[in-house]
């Protein structure tokens, strides 16, 4: 039986990297590995460390958190890992030992695509420790493997950092499809009824933080292109949001946008809407996208990450440029055609996402694991922990 450790800064159910690693435990578990985790609050407790409100600590958290996540954290995963000399560890950001390294992102990619300098990137301390922590990582031995969730993804692994020196295998993001699905007719009234929506109009989505790198401007620019479509808008903070607004309400289109703030979970709204737009400037693999996909709606997105993976164009979604009238132009189009036309988009946008639910990728990473427990016994090579090669 695989013995698997996951280390990851936190573990639960949600999106982002927590809710790839929570995946991937229920899954793996129920494959019949054997499946633990590490995480900050393990690292934390192992430290006897606290962050005490209003400290400078505190005022600094995320940032300080990364590093030191990174080189304490290190140290004590070491510690963890050498109770544990037979286990597969599946690394997800900071620490710097594991057999695999699942690879979220590439800071200095998404800077490098949304037109950063060179003084924009790295006047940033944490940047350049990001920098230099991540070049020992994929240049030296830290790890046996790494994960990138696109063949994009890979491609700008290469280009940032060069020759790599573990091997690069290919492995998407996955969806829970059993949740992810197209409402029924009730659901869908119900999740337009909380939103004031009426049966007629149609809806475009778009989920995300980040607003600059996400792409909103240029959702809200297409709306001067897509009269009939009202925009939901998930996510972001009051400052973003009010600038969003300003910018909706410049170019009059202020009373077509819903601005719905940070929200636990998008799936109602998903549910209320018509198709999804993203026209992001970088991802490596936006879990939305498949999401978006999974409940049957056709996806408007730029070719960054796994989209142009998943994505056909004119089939489930649309593969744009990142420009408003471009944007527009397909929600236009999206928003006037026939309702058994839209139905039909909406059926292939649930069928592409079927290959990848959790399970199937849980398997992927599963064979990974035999693979490089099958080359630890042949090649009489020791755990990276006690080889010391972090």
């Amino acid at each position: 039986m695989t013995r698997i450790v996951q280390i990851v800064p936190h573990i639960g159910p949600g999106t982002g990297v927590a809710g790839v690693a929570h995946h991937l435990e229920r899954q793996l578990d129920a494959l019949g590995a054997t499946v633990e985790w590490f995480t900050f609050n393990d690292a934390q407790r192992r430290q006897g460390l606290r962050w005490p409100p209003g400290s400078f600590f505190a005022r600094l958290r995320g940032g300080w958190r990364m590093v030191w996540f990174s080189t304490v954290g290190t140290m004590r995963a070491r510690e963890f890992l050498a109770d544990r000399p037979d286990a597969i560890t599946i690394t997800h950001n900071n620490v710097l030992v594991g057999d695999v390294y699942v690879n979220h992102g590439l800071l200095l990619a998404s800077m490098r695509a949304r037109g950063r300098s060179f003084w924009g990137t790295y006047r940033n301390p944490f940047h350049v420790f990001i920098y230099l922590r991540d070049r020992v990582r994929y240049r030296g031995r830290a790890h046996r493997a790494v994960v990138c969730l696109s063949e994009t993804d890979a491609a700008d692994l290469r280009a940032t950092y060069g020759p790599v020196r573990p091997r690069i295998e290919v492995i998407p993001n996955g969806v829970d499809l059993d949740w992810f699905r197209p409402p029924t007719p009730e659901e869908r009234r119900a999740a337009r009824a909380e939103l004031k929506l009426g049966t007629e109009e149609r809806v475009a989505v778009f989920v995300g933080h980040e607003f600059s790198r996400k792409g909103l401007s240029f959702a809200i620019r297409g709306l001067t292109h897509a009269p009939s479509v009202l925009l939901l808008v998930i996510g972001g903070n009051d400052l973003i949001i009010a600038e969003a607004y300003a910018e909706a309400t410049e170019l009059g289109v202020g009373d077509r946008i819903l601005f719905l703030g940070p929200r636990h979970h998008p799936l109602p709204f998903l549910h209320a809407s018509d198709f999804f737009v993203l026209p992001s400037a970088y991802e490596a693999n936006a879990l939305v996208v498949l999401e978006a996909l999974a409940t049957g709606l056709p996806v408007i997105a730029t070719p960054v990450g796994f989209a142009p993976e998943v994505i056909e164009d004119g089939v489930n979604g649309f593969l744009v440029e990142r420009d408003g009238r471009a944007v527009g132009e397909r929600m236009d189009h999206l928003a006037t055609i026939e309702d058994a036309e839209l139905a039909e988009f909406g059926r292939r946008a649930r069928e592409s996402a079927r290959p990848y639910g959790w399970r199937s990728i849980a398997e992927r990473y599963l064979r990974l694991a035999e693979e490089l427990e099958a080359e630890r016994a042949r090649d009489g090579s020791r755990h990276p922990v006690a080889r010391g090669d972090g």
